[in-house]
């Protein structure tokens, strides 16, 4: 039996998700894959810190949130580290970095992955700032230092559209990649046709949790635009930059634009775009009006899609959920199982 110690740098959504897969089915991964996964230590700024050696109870860890909101009350000999301490001073051999997304920066996830390389750690992360940002450094990083990274949840959540185009459709030639990656403005989309406004139909998404208070990031195209450049970086072999995105949202499509579309048997979608023209690669995001036979225009609400044209396969189209804290989770419990496998 192999074991993989982790520890976690935040402890939100995905990382709680994460835990509630290992609490229900940690046992039969272990018969199943001959891995045991063992949490050792999580150090999250708002919910408290804590580290045992010997590990931590998934189902302690998971009432201790959801009575009070903080890991204080869970017995464990060591509390209150940083998330650099944490990184560098536990027996973890891998850490999962699940801290908030900066599209700006990459900070703080970029320094705590940094740092987590350099300790000779692998690292697995859903954060798409530095993937976004910051990728080919710290893939150079990471094979200076003999260690992986885990990036699957950082464009369709636990649908595995990275390992797809990455294991199993690298050898059929990728010539482009479109998809539906945000799943805020495709609800908002599916709404409007259905006949909302703009306005109402993005109040819907906020109250339904798809969209933030403040949906800048997703509806002008910010959200998809990072998840444009990882695609590309990754599975394009570019070098693309968030600036290098040609970026439109959705905030100027009207009731008008949408009947148009349907009078004409077509449907508007947010796309994200990476193509190879005249030998240089290019990304794009931006409203298009697909014919309703198209395998993206059926995708509806806050689905994710993604079609890969290949030149031995043809067009490949993976549908599946983009966002959701237990399939985030199963993202991040595949790159551990990738890397499993890998060594």
């Amino acid at each position: 039996m192999q074991s993989i110690r982790v520890a976690m740098i935040g402890f939100g959504n995905v990382g709680q998700g994460f835990i509630q897969i290992l609490r229900d089915q940690g046992e039969q991964l272990a018969r199943q894959y001959g891995v045991q996964i063992t949490v050792v230590a999580i150090s999250d700024i708002q919910k408290g810190s804590l580290y045992n050696a010997s590990g931590l109870d998934p189902t302690a860890l998971l009432k201790a949130v959801a009575a009070t909101g903080k890991l204080d009350s869970v017995s464990a000999p060591h509390h209150g580290w940083d998330a650099l301490h944490t990184i560098t001073g536990t027996t973890s051999d891998t850490i999962l970095e699940l801290s908030y997304t900066d599209l700006k920066t990459g900070e703080p996830a970029f320094t705590h992955l940094s740092h987590a390389i350099k300790a000779g750690k692998h690292v697995v992360t859903s954060n798409k700032g530095p993937i976004a940002l910051h990728y080919p450094e710290l893939k150079v990083l990471a094979d200076a230092n003999h260690v992986r990274i885990g990036i699957e949840g950082t464009v369709m959540s636990g649908t595995p559209a990275l390992h797809l185009g990455s294991e199993f459709l690298s050898a059929a030639g990728i010539e482009s990649i479109q998809g539906i990656i945000n799943g805020t403005t495709n609800y908002i989309l599916s709404q409007m046709e259905a006949g909302s406004s703009y306005t109402a139909a993005l109040a819907e998404a906020q109250a339904a949790g798809y969209a933030e208070a403040d949906p800048t990031g997703d509806v002008e195209g910010y959200d998809a635009a990072g998840k444009t450049v990882i695609l590309a970086n990754l599975l394009m072999g570019a070098s693309l930059s968030m600036a290098d995105i040609d970026r439109t949202g959705i905030t100027q499509l009207t009731p008008a634009d949408i009947a148009s579309a349907q009078a004409n048997n077509e449907r508007w979608k947010l796309i994200a775009r990476v193509e190879c023209r005249d030998g240089k690669v290019i990304g794009s995001v931006r409203p298009t009006r697909l014919s309703i036979s198209h395998p993206l225009a059926s995708v509806s609400g806050a689905t994710n899609a993604i079609t890969y044209t290949t030149r031995l396969l043809g067009d490949v189209t993976l549908i599946g959920p983009g966002a959701g804290r237990l399939e985030t989770g199963y993202a991040l419990l595949t790159d551990l199982l990738a890397m499993y496998r890998a060594s």
